[in-house]
């Protein structure tokens, strides 16, 4: 008998998930992630990228810790001190910034 693969990452790893608002009748979804590219880094990259289409938050969690937070306002701030090395940000970070930020 075939065993499904668990849907529980690697111990010890921190994921990273997106709900991003594709607006209208389409709303709000979470995002899909490879599982590869849920780690931090990957996360702020994407972001910075404009992978997102309207980021209106993002989880972290850890299953082997035990412990899942908002880590949207986190996010914001870090990608608010990056995008300040750069002459250029996508449009749909300049929203997510301002929201995120005014979270805290």
């Amino acid at each position: 008998m075939r065993r499904s693969p668990s849907m529980v990452p690697e111990a010890g790893q921190d994921i990273y998930l997106v709900l991003d608002d594709f607006g209208g009748r389409l709303g709000r979804a979470w995002r899909e992630t490879a599982e590869d590219a849920a780690n931090h880094e990957t996360l702020i990259r994407d972001l910075m990228d404009g992978q997102y289409s309207c980021p209106a938050r993002i989880v972290a969690f850890n299953t082997a810790e035990g412990w899942s937070r908002d880590v949207t306002v986190d996010v914001a701030i870090e990608l608010r001190r990056r995008f300040a090395e750069l002459d250029e940000m996508p449009a749909s970070m300049q929203a997510f910034l301002q929201t995120g930020i005014a979270r805290r």
